[in-house]
């Protein structure tokens, strides 16, 4: 009876061990890790230079919708081939991955084609600023001879009426128009689409005080990111995006560093002031990653030696291999998910 009774409690001792060890195990792997005085420092520093993505609008509504239809319209173009998403591909982050992109004869820009994923809170839309906003950028490829080469609003118009699906749609969502197929209501609604192209990201998720949604090495590098200065022009929700900001501005000329074969006068040729030759509006960093080729000409491919120009140009800093590899980690923190309702199809 000992023997057994021995038995008994070894059994449940071992039992209780185990049950223990396991529940040791679990706690293990859902504690909240300690993260040291320097990182909670950081994350508060990037608070104050950072924020959050702002609220995108909802796509559930029926001018957003029309606005998506038209988004991926190719009668839009004067060729009928050429609709918003071939240069701003939304299944590839909003990009096409040239360094210019080709109209509607085959003839290239002269600048790269930005994203549209999370430009509704920008200061103003194009490498100039020429739009005020999202409604006003719309219009501008639609008509721009190079681009989707329209001649004028009217010609617009008559190609949506051309295709008997739009009216009800249009009637829809502009009751109140006796003709609502018009090129400000066309705009409008793509305009309203492009509101609701938001990627979170996680670095949205370290925003709001995850410090573990960065690596060791992400958060290395966005110390390096926030030390060499890159913060003087890339702050706030997008990184970018808030103001325009000379090419060039300790070292120049850009076009030395970058290679580019043209010289663009940036900001100049929409305001025609001198102190604005070379200006143009800072790029967004979210999705960085993943919409190369970099600057307002596409001329550089690579993430690496495009952060290694702008410490040159910009702060007059060079950087090392390390730092500059530790930065690009940290920039891969911006890159977000694609929302499926961006998507023509749903994967």
């Amino acid at each position: 009876m000992k023997t057994n009774a021995h038995l008994i409690l070894g059994a449940a001792s071992l039992l209780f061990l185990v049950s223990c060890g396991g529940t040791d195990q679990q706690d293990a792997n859902t504690e909240t890790i300690a993260y040291t005085e320097a990182d909670e420092k950081l994350l508060k520093q990037a608070q104050g230079f950072f924020k959050p993505l702002p609220e995108a609008k909802s796509f559930d509504r029926p001018i957003a919708e029309l606005g998506k239809q038209l988004y991926y319209e190719t009668a839009l173009s004067i060729n009928n081939k050429l609709s918003c998403n071939t240069c701003h591909d939304l299944a590839k982050f909003g990009v096409d991955h040239e360094a210019t992109s080709a109209g509607h004869e085959d003839v290239r820009g002269d600048r790269n084609s930005p994203t549209v994923y999370n430009a509704y809170f920008h200061i103003a839309q194009f490498w100039d600023g020429r739009a005020a906003d999202l409604f006003e950028q719309a219009k501008g490829p639609i008509l721009n001879p190079v681009e989707m080469g329209m001649p004028h609003a009217m010609s617009v118009e008559q190609a949506i009426v051309a295709l008997e699906d739009y009216l009800p749609l249009f009637k829809k969502v502009f009751p109140d128009d006796n003709n609502p197929i018009t090129f400000d209501n066309i705009a409008l609604a793509i305009a309203e689409f492009e509101h609701t192209l938001a990627t979170p990201a996680p670095f949205d998720d370290y925003l709001h005080g995850n410090i573990s949604a960065l690596s060791e090495r992400q958060r290395k590098g966005l110390q390096h990111f926030i030390n060499s200065g890159c913060i003087t022009c890339h702050m706030g929700p997008g990184l970018g995006g808030q103001m325009y900001h000379k090419f060039g501005l300790i070292n120049g000329p850009y076009w030395e560093y970058t290679g580019s074969e043209k010289i663009d006068n940036g900001r100049y040729d929409v305001t025609g002031k001198e102190s604005d030759k070379y200006f143009f509006k800072v790029p967004a960093l979210r999705n960085v990653t993943e919409t190369y080729p970099y600057f307002h000409d596409g001329s550089v491919a690579d993430l690496g030696e495009a952060v290694k120009i702008m410490a040159k140009t910009q702060v007059g800093r060079d950087l090392t291999d390390e730092t500059v590899q530790e930065i690009v980690d940290f920039l891969g923190s911006l890159t977000g998910t694609i929302p499926q309702h961006a998507l023509l199809t749903s994967e």
